[in-house]
């Protein structure tokens, strides 16, 4: 009996000691901590982001549902969609773009063709030389008022920019995604996104062909997406406002 006892007990103490190392490792890696979500986070780059990606057409990026469907924008024939979540169209804005644009275009034809008429004018007669130098006047005054249109126009196309370079999203030309915005929680591969500082936007960048572009928004050509950008727009305080990759195309129409 006493013999059996201690064998028992001895496999007791292996079934004990057995049970406990697993209790051990499972605590082990209960404990361990997880793996960075940051690890997984998608990188906003040439490829893409949540599932647009240059080039691809609007139907096919409404069909991902990352996108909102009304657009928040018109201007010169761009459909610009914001991200799921974001900012909502604002219609006296979209009324006034479109106000802005008409107006810009058909002054523009009026003084095209006024111009063309002007040119034309090849008499010598004193009523002649009337007729012409009032058609010149009038080709001058429509000039101007032209003139006053497009620079409303721009303004416009800059509070489309800003608007654009805060909140992200996609703007559609006729060759599908022309524009990719990214949201304000987006990153780069290098870490740069919203909020960044200039100098660590030059210190990622710098090396690989970050110039200051003309309308006041770093640009750096995107090697593996040839003739796509990167755009960074800079915020007033010195840090990134906006992160975008384009294909340049000013107007869509």
């Amino acid at each position: 009996m006493h013999k059996g006892f201690v064998l028992s007990a001895g496999r007791a103490a292996v079934a004990v000691a057995a049970v406990s190392g697993l209790a051990a490792c499972s605590s082990g890696t209960a404990a361990a901590p997880p793996e960075s979500a940051a690890a997984h986070a998608e990188v906003f780059g040439a490829g893409g982001y949540r599932g647009i990606a240059p080039g691809m057409a609007k139907e096919a990026a409404l069909a991902t549902g990352k996108l909102a469907s009304a657009p928040v924008s018109a201007l010169d024939g761009c459909t610009v969609l914001s991200w799921q979540g974001g900012p909502a169209p604002d219609q006296a804005r979209l009324a006034a773009e479109a106000a802005a644009q008409k107006k810009a275009d058909e002054l523009y034809a009026k003084s095209d063709a006024a111009d063309r008429d002007s040119k034309e004018n090849t008499g010598r007669s004193a009523a002649e030389l009337a007729k012409a130098a009032a058609k010149d006047a009038e080709a001058a005054q429509l000039a101007a008022d032209s003139a006053m249109a497009s620079a409303e126009l721009a303004g416009k196309r800059e509070e489309r920019d800003k608007a654009f370079a805060a909140a992200g999203g996609a703007s559609f030309g006729k060759n599908g995604v022309h524009e990719l915005g990214a949201p304000p929680d987006a990153k780069t591969a290098e870490g740069i996104g919203v909020g960044s500082s200039l100098a660590d936007l030059h210190k990622a960048y710098d090396a690989r062909g970050l110039k200051l572009g003309e309308a006041g928004r770093f640009e750096m050509p995107i090697a593996e997406k040839p003739g796509w950008r990167f755009v960074f727009t800079p915020a007033a305080n010195g840090t990134v406002g906006g992160v975008a990759i384009s294909d340049g195309v000013l107007k869509c129409r």
